[in-house]
């Protein structure tokens, strides 16, 4: 399998571990286990804000895999693959890491950075397309 492929399979993995971080911080909050196994009916309880900024990278990341995935499969599909996708890949793939990451963390200048480093890397793939 190429680089681009592992990347988007490294980056659909991120994906389905990101829940883990912000349902752990969950469940450890007061009545959040008891609200998490119930019916979840009435309000939830109050969650750390550290886990409310990894709902949203999560959903963030939801967002730009979409087209992450299509330029890998296309750039794959239509023999473009190279160094230059491999690079924009494995660069997207680790600044969504970064990304996730300081979000969670809250430090918002360096978010911004990473998630403008992801782009790039879509960038360069998708400039090997044409």
């Amino acid at each position: 399998m190429t680089t681009d492929l592992w990347m988007l399979v490294w980056t659909a993995m991120l994906c389905l571990t990101l829940p883990v971080v912000y349902a752990s911080g969950r469940l450890s909050s007061p009545g959040g286990l008891a609200y998490g196994m119930g019916n979840r009916e009435g309000e939830p309880p109050p969650e750390p804000a550290w886990v409310k900024r990894g709902v949203r990278a999560h959903a963030n990341l939801v967002e730009n895999l979409a087209v992450f995935a299509i330029l890998v499969l296309v750039a794959h599909l239509a023999g473009r693959a190279n160094a230059t996708t491999a690079l924009g890949a494995t660069l997207f793939f680790w600044a969504r890491v970064a990304h996730a990451a300081v979000y969670v963390l809250g430090l918002t200048g360096i978010r911004t950075l990473a998630f403008f480093a992801g782009t790039v890397g879509e960038l360069l793939i998708l400039a090997q397309l044409f």
